[in-house]
């Protein structure tokens, strides 16, 4: 079955201001930022990798850059991977945020809230969804495919492959510089590898090599 790894962008001083960044321009990444990205590609060059596929915010295509040059390849951007749309909410601190009273809603009833003037966690899930579907269309059984995108969108993109509820997303872990890894086949997907960081060991892939080969 084709493998997906699913890749939170590396660190941004936005992060560090506790601002409900989303899909403000110009959020680049910062130094360690920078640094999770090149640990990422070195972690990955020995990974087949047939795409690299990112959102095309600016962090997001940073961190993906390293990786596609380390495997020769270019970066597509598709805007279906986006962060989630958070409307109003887009600049504003944490802090003032937390203390909402919608501010349980996300975190225990998701399914039920959609930010004002922006998306659903439902509508996210959807677009996500469609994206990676279609990356899985153009993979052959034995490719590996990166890509680079956000948090939410991520762990909304496992909870649907594994069939998790949606309100129950949220209890999934997905830190900057993090790879998941997912198997996804006719038959249903396999979780590898949730929010691991370099330097790890990814499962299937000496078996994926060898089906590579024998084809080649």
């Amino acid at each position: 079955m084709p493998v997906l790894l699913l890749i939170r962008h590396g660190d941004n001083d936005h992060l560090k201001k506790k601002i409900l960044y989303a899909r403000l321009p110009g959020v680049h990444l910062n130094e360690h930022g920078r640094q999770q990205a090149e640990l990422l590609a070195a972690a990955l060059a020995d990974v087949p990798l047939a795409a690299v596929y990112a959102s095309p915010l600016e962090r997001a295509v940073e961190t993906a850059q390293p990786i596609a040059a380390q495997a020769g390849l270019e970066v597509c951007t598709d805007d279906r991977l986006l962060d989630t749309d958070i409307g109003e909410w887009q600049g504003k601190p944490w802090k003032t945020m937390t203390r909402s009273p919608l501010w349980k809603t996300i975190q225990f009833a998701p399914a039920r809230f959609r930010f004002p003037g922006g998306e659903s966690f439902l509508e996210t899930q959807v677009r996500v969804v469609a994206a990676l579907d279609a990356i899985l269309a153009a993979c052959r059984p034995e490719d590996w495919a990166a890509v680079v995108f956000h948090a939410d969108p991520i762990k909304l993109a496992v909870a649907h492959y594994l069939g998790l509820p949606l309100d129950h997303f949220q209890r999934l872990a997905c830190d900057t510089g993090s790879v998941t890894v997912l198997g996804i086949g006719e038959h249903g997907a396999r979780l590898m590898g949730l929010n691991q960081r370099p330097p790890f060991t990814l499962p299937g892939l000496e078996q994926g090599r060898r089906r590579r080969s024998s084809r080649a």
